[in-house]
Formats: structure tokens, C-alpha cells, sequence
């Protein structure tokens, strides 16, 4: 994996891909401060989610509330 899912400030996410990264919000690796960035661009209109959690699973739980949430709208 990558050390970034960004490249420049910018998504390097392809459509209908996902990238993630995990990282410490604390110098102190056994403290808990771990956290995923996640990022998802939607193959059907390229729009990008993106989001932080504690686990790649709790991210992509967000992902598919978001694209439910999406295909309701439509």
C-alpha cells in the first residue's frame, strides 16, 4: 500500500477504486490514536467520498450508507 491516497492534495482514487491509508494521531503508537483515511470515487458519476474512522471496515460502512443514500436520491 501507498504511503498517501493523495498526490499533491489531490485524490489519486480511480473510479470505482479505494484507497486507504491507516496513521497515528499520537507519537505514542500503543496509545490509541490509530485511524484510517479512506478515500472512494464512484465509478457511475466520479464523485469522491472520503472519511476518517478507527477501521477500514467502519469506512466502508460509511461508504455504502453513502452510496444508498445516493441511489435514493437519483
Amino acid at each position: 500500500m501507498n504511503n498517501s491516497i493523495n498526490k499533491n492534495g489531490i485524490s489519486v482514487c480511480q473510479a470505482g477504486g479505494e484507497k486507504y491509508v491507516y496513521f497515528n494521531l499520537t507519537p505514542r503508537p500503543r496509545r490509541k490514536g490509530r485511524y484510517c483515511q479512506y478515500g472512494y470515487r464512484d465509478p457511475m458519476d466520479g464523485e469522491l467520498f472520503a472519511t476518517v474512522a478507527p477501521t477500514l471496515e467502519q469506512c466502508r460502512e460509511k461508504r455504502d450508507k453513502w452510496l444508498n443514500a445516493k441511489k435514493n436520491t437519483q
